[in-house]
């Protein structure tokens, strides 16, 4: 079997704004910029990409999955992801290596610490 990984969807209340907020994050294109649906991706003909849909309902709990990310420097891109709008979580994660955020609709992310040896 072969399988290629297209994308992850992602519900939101406004697909765009979310969608725009993580191109921005991320630094990645906006292929597909359409009311139902909002793909962005690291570069156009390159996957996977995030596809963000809208949904009705509003986000209750915890992620059931998220994304982690491992930066060159941690301290930094805590610092970039709070300045364009990210805020702290509290997931119950105590004193980690890692940082949790929220993005503008409230999920769940992790900036990581450096890689061990």
């Amino acid at each position: 079997m072969t399988l290629e990984w297209e994308q992850v969807i992602v519900d939101s209340a406004d697909p765009g704004a979310l969608g725009r907020w993580w191109a921005e994050a991320l630094g990645w294109v906006v292929v597909e910029d359409d009311p139902n649906e909002f793909e962005i991706r690291p570069e156009k003909d390159r996957m996977p990409g995030l596809l963000f849909v809208p949904v009705p309902e509003a986000k209750t709990v915890k992620n059931r999955l998220h994304l982690d990310f491992r930066p060159d420097d941690h301290e930094a891109e805590v610092a970039r992801f709070l300045a364009l709008g990210a805020r702290h979580a509290d997931i119950g994660q105590g004193e980690q290596s890692w940082v949790t955020l929220l993005d503008p609709e409230g999920n769940e992310f992790c900036v990581l610490g450096s890689r061990r040896s």
